[in-house]
Order: C-alpha cells, then structure tokens, then sequence
C-alpha cells in the first residue's frame, strides 16, 4: 500500500450496532463503571409508560440508537428484558430491552 493515500481511497463507514452513538451512549465521569440496582431490579406491569434512555456501561439489551428518548408501553417480557412498544413515526414497533435502558414514567 503507498504512504499517501490515493484520490478516492476513503475509510469505510462503519456499519457496526453503535455506529454514530459517541455522544448519544456515552457517560459523565461521575457516572463511569456505576451500575444502578434501583433501575435494574425495577419491577413493571403490563401497560406502564416507560422512556427508553440508553445506558453507555451497558451493551446487553441495548435498543437501537433510534429510539433514544422514544416513550412506549410496556406488552411484555422476554427473557430478563422487556417488550416495549413504541410509535415510530405512523408505524408501532416492539423494541426488546433490558431494564437499565428504561425509565419509568408517569
């Protein structure tokens, strides 16, 4: 490979599940490497309101970057995770994610 680079030889985008997330997944300093046990013992019942509000220091059952912020209802569990259902522009998708990506809303 030449030391410079050619016209038109760019790096590839990346495709990966993060892709784009350096600010939206990232962390405070504060709040590096903490785990909170409130939000992951939480308990929630058919037909809650929760946000999903993605947690940086957790990669299991993180839900797409797209629906950061995105507010639905919880129709079940999977698992150790929870169905969410969320409305996504006109259409209503089920996102499955894990218990430290949600909050509770009322």
């Amino acid at each position: 490979m030449h030391q410079f680079m050619e016209r038109g030889d760019y790096m590839k985008k990346s495709k990966g599940q993060r892709q784009g997330t350096r600010f939206i997944a990232s962390r405070s300093k504060s709040e590096r490497s903490r785990l909170n046990i409130s939000r992951v013992i939480h308990q929630y019942e058919q037909g809650d309101n929760v946000a999903i509000v993605i947690d940086g220091g957790q990669q299991k059952g993180m839900p797409n970057r797209r629906f950061q912020g995105k507010t639905g209802k919880i129709s079940g569990k999977q698992g150790s995770a929870w169905v969410v259902t969320v409305k996504d522009g006109n259409k209503t998708k089920t996102v499955v994610a894990r218990p430290e990506h949600l909050r509770h809303v009322k």
